[in-house]
C-alpha cells in the first residue's frame, strides 16, 4: 500500500515567516526597546494603526517597548490656526512662550491621547506621561550654535537629567509607556519653565538611561543616504565614529536623529536604527527579519567584526 503524500497547506508560508522570527524572538525577549514615533507615521491613519499593532506585538513577544513621540505636523497645524508662524533653526522648532502653550497642548492633549487610544484598542496596555511627570526629563534652556554664534530659539530645552523611575514602574507592571517630549527646568533661575525638547534627542536620552538594547527612530526617508542628493543608496550599517564624521554633512532635519543615535550607542545602547516610518510594519521588519531595513548604527567595538554583535546576523541592517 502506498503512503499518502502530505497535503500542501496554503498557510505554510505563514509558518515559515514565524520560524524565521524565532531567533530574533529568543534574542530580544526581555529587552527594552525605545521607539521614537514621528513623521508620516503620525498622520496617516493606516500607518498609525500598523504602528500600534507593531508595538503591541513587541509587548506580547516579551520585549519592553517604550514609545517617545513628538508632533511636528500636528504642532505646525495648531500654530497656523493660532496665527503663529512656524520657524526652524538648526533643525529645531523656534518655540516662543505663546508657541509653547500650543506645543504642550498638542503633545500631551492630542497626539499622546490618540496614540494611547490606538495601543489600548489591543488591551489595557498603554499609559501616557510627559517628561514633566515625576521629573522624568529635566531640561535647561538650549541655545544652538549657528555659524559660530549662540542663537536664542525660545523655550527649547537641552536635557540635563533623566529619572527613569516612573517608566521602570510601568514596564514592571506590564504597561507600555508613551512619553511626550516636554521637560521642566529644576533651575530656580529659570523659574521652572517648561521646555519643548526634540523628540529624537529625548528618545536617545531615555534609551541610554533605561539601558535599552535598541533605539528605533521612525523617519520619512529610507535611512541615512550615502551621498544625498546625488545618490539614493542607503547606508545599511555604520559605526559611531563613521557616523560622527558624517554629521557635519547631513541635512539639518537629520542631524538631531543621527546625533541621538550617536549618543545612544556611545552610552550603552547596543544598536540605534533609523527606519522608514512610511512602510507599514517597518518595526517588525527591522527586528524580526533576516534582512532588516533602514540604517543601523553600532558602537565602535563592532567595527572590525563581520557579524553584528547585537543580533548575530551577518550584514543585517
Amino acid at each position: 500500500m502506498s503512503t499518502p503524500t502530505a497535503r500542501k497547506h496554503t498557510a505554510l508560508p505563514k509558518a515559515q515567516t514565524l520560524i524565521e522570527a524565532l531567533p530574533w524572538l529568543t534574542r530580544h525577549r526581555g529587552k527594552t526597546v525605545v521607539i521614537k514615533f514621528g513623521g508620516n507615521a503620525m498622520v496617516d491613519e493606516a500607518l498609525k494603526a500598523a504602528f500600534a499593532q507593531d508595538v503591541v506585538f513587541l509587548h506580547h513577544a516579551g520585549l519592553r517597548p517604550v514609545v517617545v513621540h513628538g508632533g511636528g505636523p500636528q504642532i505646525s497645524k495648531a500654530l497656523d490656526r493660532h496665527g503663529i508662524v512656524s520657524e526652524f533653526k538648526a533643525g529645531l522648532r523656534v518655540t516662543t512662550e505663546e508657541a509653547m502653550d500650543v506645543v504642550r497642548m498638542v503633545l500631551a492633549g492630542q497626539v499622546q491621547r490618540e496614540l494611547v487610544g490606538l495601543l489600548n484598542q489591543h488591551g489595557p496596555l498603554a499609559v501616557g506621561l510627559t517628561g514633566e511627570d515625576a521629573h522624568t526629563i529635566t531640561a535647561t534652556k538650549h541655545q544652538p550654535r549657528i555659524e559660530g554664534e549662540l542663537v536664542d530659539i525660545g523655550r527649547v530645552g537641552e536635557i540635563t537629567e533623566i529619572d527613569t523611575g516612573a517608566i521602570e514602574a510601568l514596564l514592571a507592571d506590564g504597561r507600555i509607556p508613551v512619553v511626550s517630549s516636554i521637560a521642566r527646568s529644576q533651575d530656580p533661575e529659570e523659574g521652572g519653565h517648561v521646555y519643548n525638547v526634540n523628540a529624537d534627542t529625548a528618545a536617545a536620552a531615555l534609551a541610554a538611561a533605561l539601558d535599552a538594547e535598541t533605539l528605533m527612530v521612525l523617519t520619512d526617508v529610507e535611512g541615512l543616504y550615502e551621498d544625498w542628493p546625488n545618490s539614493d543608496e542607503v547606508i545599511s550599517r555604520l559605526t559611531a565614529t563613521e557616523l560622527e564624521k558624517l554629521l557635519p554633512e547631513l541635512a539639518s532635519g537629520m542631524v538631531p536623529k543621527m546625533e541621538g543615535c550617536l549618543h545612544a550607542v556611545r552610552n550603552g545602547v547596543e544598536t540605534a536604527r533609523v527606519i522608514d516610518g512610511r512602510v507599514q510594519h517597518s518595526i517588525l521588519l527591522e527586528i524580526f527579519t533576516d534582512e532588516g531595513i533602514g540604517t543601523m548604527v553600532v558602537p565602535d567595538h563592532d567595527e572590525n567584526t563581520g557579524t553584528d554583535e547585537s543580533t548575530g546576523a551577518e550584514g543585517e541592517s
